[in-house]
């Protein structure tokens, strides 16, 4: 062995055992004493227009830069650093324990803490296909399911909205023909790769193509997603093949360029479960990407993200940044029965909170890295509801950010009834175009001594006269119970199969229980104590 080589072997094993020792550490400062900020330079003209229509604030601190003293200090101590939040205040580095010891005695450091942890795109794989009947039956299903046609209807295709998508990456999306008119328009208005540090982000994989193409996607004239006429950036913030908290603070860094280019919407199809938190720290103040998105929501962005792939698995709870108490998570139905679809995560929050906010179809047609694929996942549950936000905030541009997600909420099919499976159902455009719709009442709640019956009105009660009439009747009912606090005790779905569906017994309740029951449109509840008449309507 020659003495070059030999010294070569002795710098790897140098480089090699250094690595070894480095973990990564999230460092927090105290504050941000002597920076400089000028939002007027900082920020896009879109962006600064946006925040004063919203009454923000264009002196925030928290968009200050981070001191870049602290910064050099820190540098000082660790084998390398990472990215730095304004929004947060700190910086991720790489070092030993040892050094780590030392930064923490550092008068300006408040806070260290270990990052490790891994992520999950909220998607199954699926193969290219050509599209046959069944196929564009479900391509038209996935934005009619949401009212697509009566935004299509008024002229409403999201124009006006700019819609961030953070992905794992968006291969052949600059080709694909699902883009052509969002190409041609050029209302992709900016790119950038958070993971490799450089603007194009059409590599990696179809995942991000996909999502993409179910909020703003169209192929041969029919809506993929609903908003064909938004302007789009395009974030990669993850690995396909090595996740770890790295996209924590990719997802964070790509929140901040949104908003410094103008994003009105962040679609998120991710989600951070068991291999870094526990359900416990579900509560949507624990996780970096939690924090990211609330403060998000704060500078007047609608955040949208998948509840999670995990409802049928040991972990079914809604993944981290779904916790979120201001980020529209979104469930996933499944377009056969359009109820709940059995892989995808269930809520509450761990501090009790309604999670998800809404759903929509998990099973979709979308675009891929060559032509359209099927896919399922609430990956495009997300997405689909991004777009039609862009669609509803086009029709209302009075709306903040939050009154729209409330709006949303009370879009949903089944509003005002709710479960930790549906949230308040799938949203429709109707909601936002014409608010006269009467509810007719299509059940009563019969008490015969100590039953208390549900039972369909005659109009409701026969599926085959329903159709011949022309009602469109899908025939989930839902039903849940409520304890004196509000907690959900219980809920279910069932199909509507005869005129007496429900036959409960008083005796199964506690007192101070709630039952509430939705069927085509129409909720009803009661009050276990307070049945005192033979018929409550």
């Amino acid at each position: 062995m020659t003495r070059r080589l030999k010294q070569l072997l002795w710098i790897i094993f140098l480089f090699q055992s250094s690595a070894a020792l480095a973990e990564k550490y999230w460092v927090s400062f105290t504050d941000k004493s002597g920076v400089e900020f000028d939002p007027h330079t900082y920020f896009s003209e879109r962006t600064i227009e946006q925040r004063l229509a919203q009454g923000l604030s264009l002196g925030d601190s928290l968009d200050f830069p981070v001191s870049e003293k602290y910064i050099a200090v820190v540098s000082t101590h660790c084998d390398s650093l990472s990215y730095s939040s304004r929004w947060l205040n700190g910086i991720a580095i790489y070092s030993s324990p040892e050094r780590v010891a030392l930064i923490q005695q550092l008068s300006f450091v408040s806070d260290i803490r270990e990052m490790q942890g891994q992520a999950t795109a909220a998607s199954f794989n699926a193969d290219k296909k050509d599209l046959d009947k069944m196929d564009r039956a479900l391509l038209h299903y996935q934005t009619d399911r949401l009212g697509g046609k009566d935004f299509t209807a008024h002229q409403i295709n999201g124009k006006g909205i700019r819609i961030a998508v953070f992905d794992v990456g968006f291969k052949e999306a600059d080709k694909n023909d699902a883009f052509k008119k969002l190409r041609d328009e050029k209302r992709i208005i900016a790119t950038y790769d958070f993971i490799g540090k450089k603007e194009d982000v059409y590599v990696s994989h179809w995942h991000g193509t996909a999502t993409l193409s179910c909020v703003a996607g169209e192929l041969d004239s029919i809506k993929i997603g609903l908003a064909t006429g938004a302007e789009i950036l395009l974030a990669r913030t993850e690995m396909i093949s090595r996740e770890t908290l790295f996209e924590e603070e990719c997802w964070l860094a790509a929140a901040e360029w949104a908003d410094k280019n103008g994003a009105n919407i962040i679609n998120s199809s991710l989600g951070y479960t068991n291999k870094r938190y526990f359900n416990s720290q579900m509560d949507g103040r624990q996780s970096l990407i939690a924090k990211a998105a609330t403060i998000a929501a704060a500078k007047g962005i609608l955040v949208v993200n998948s509840a999670g792939n995990d409802g049928n698995s040991n972990w079914h709870f809604i993944d981290t940044p779904g916790d979120a108490d201001s980020v529209l998570t979104v469930g996933g139905t499944d377009p056969g029965s359009d109820i709940h679809v059995y892989f995808s995560s269930f809520g509450p929050t761990s501090d009790g909170r309604l999670k998800p906010n809404v759903s929509a179809p998990g099973q979709v047609i979308c675009a891929g890295a060559k032509g359209m694929k099927e896919a399922f996942g609430t990956s495009f549950s997300s997405p689909l509801v991004a777009g039609f936000a862009a669609c509803a905030w086009q029709a209302n541009r009075s709306l903040s950010n939050m009154q729209l997600f409330r709006e949303i909420e009370k879009s949903g099919h089944l509003y005002p009834y709710f479960d930790y499976a549906h949230g308040y159902g799938i949203p429709q455009a109707r909601h936002f175009i014409d608010t006269s719709k009467a509810i007719e009442p299509t059940f009563d709640f019969v008490i015969v001594n100590d039953q208390i019956k549900v039972v369909l009105r005659e109009k409701f009660s026969y599926a085959l006269d329903e159709a011949s009439m022309g009602y469109d009747a899908r025939r989930n009912l839902y039903y849940k119970v409520q304890d004196k606090n509000g907690k959900i005790k219980s809920y279910q779905v069932m199909l509507a199969a005869k005129k007496e569906i429900l036959n409960l017994q008083a005796q199964d309740f506690s007192a101070g229980d709630e039952v509430t029951i939705h069927f085509e449109g129409y909720t009803s509840s009661f009050d276990i104590p307070s049945i005192e008449s033979e018929e409550i309507k």
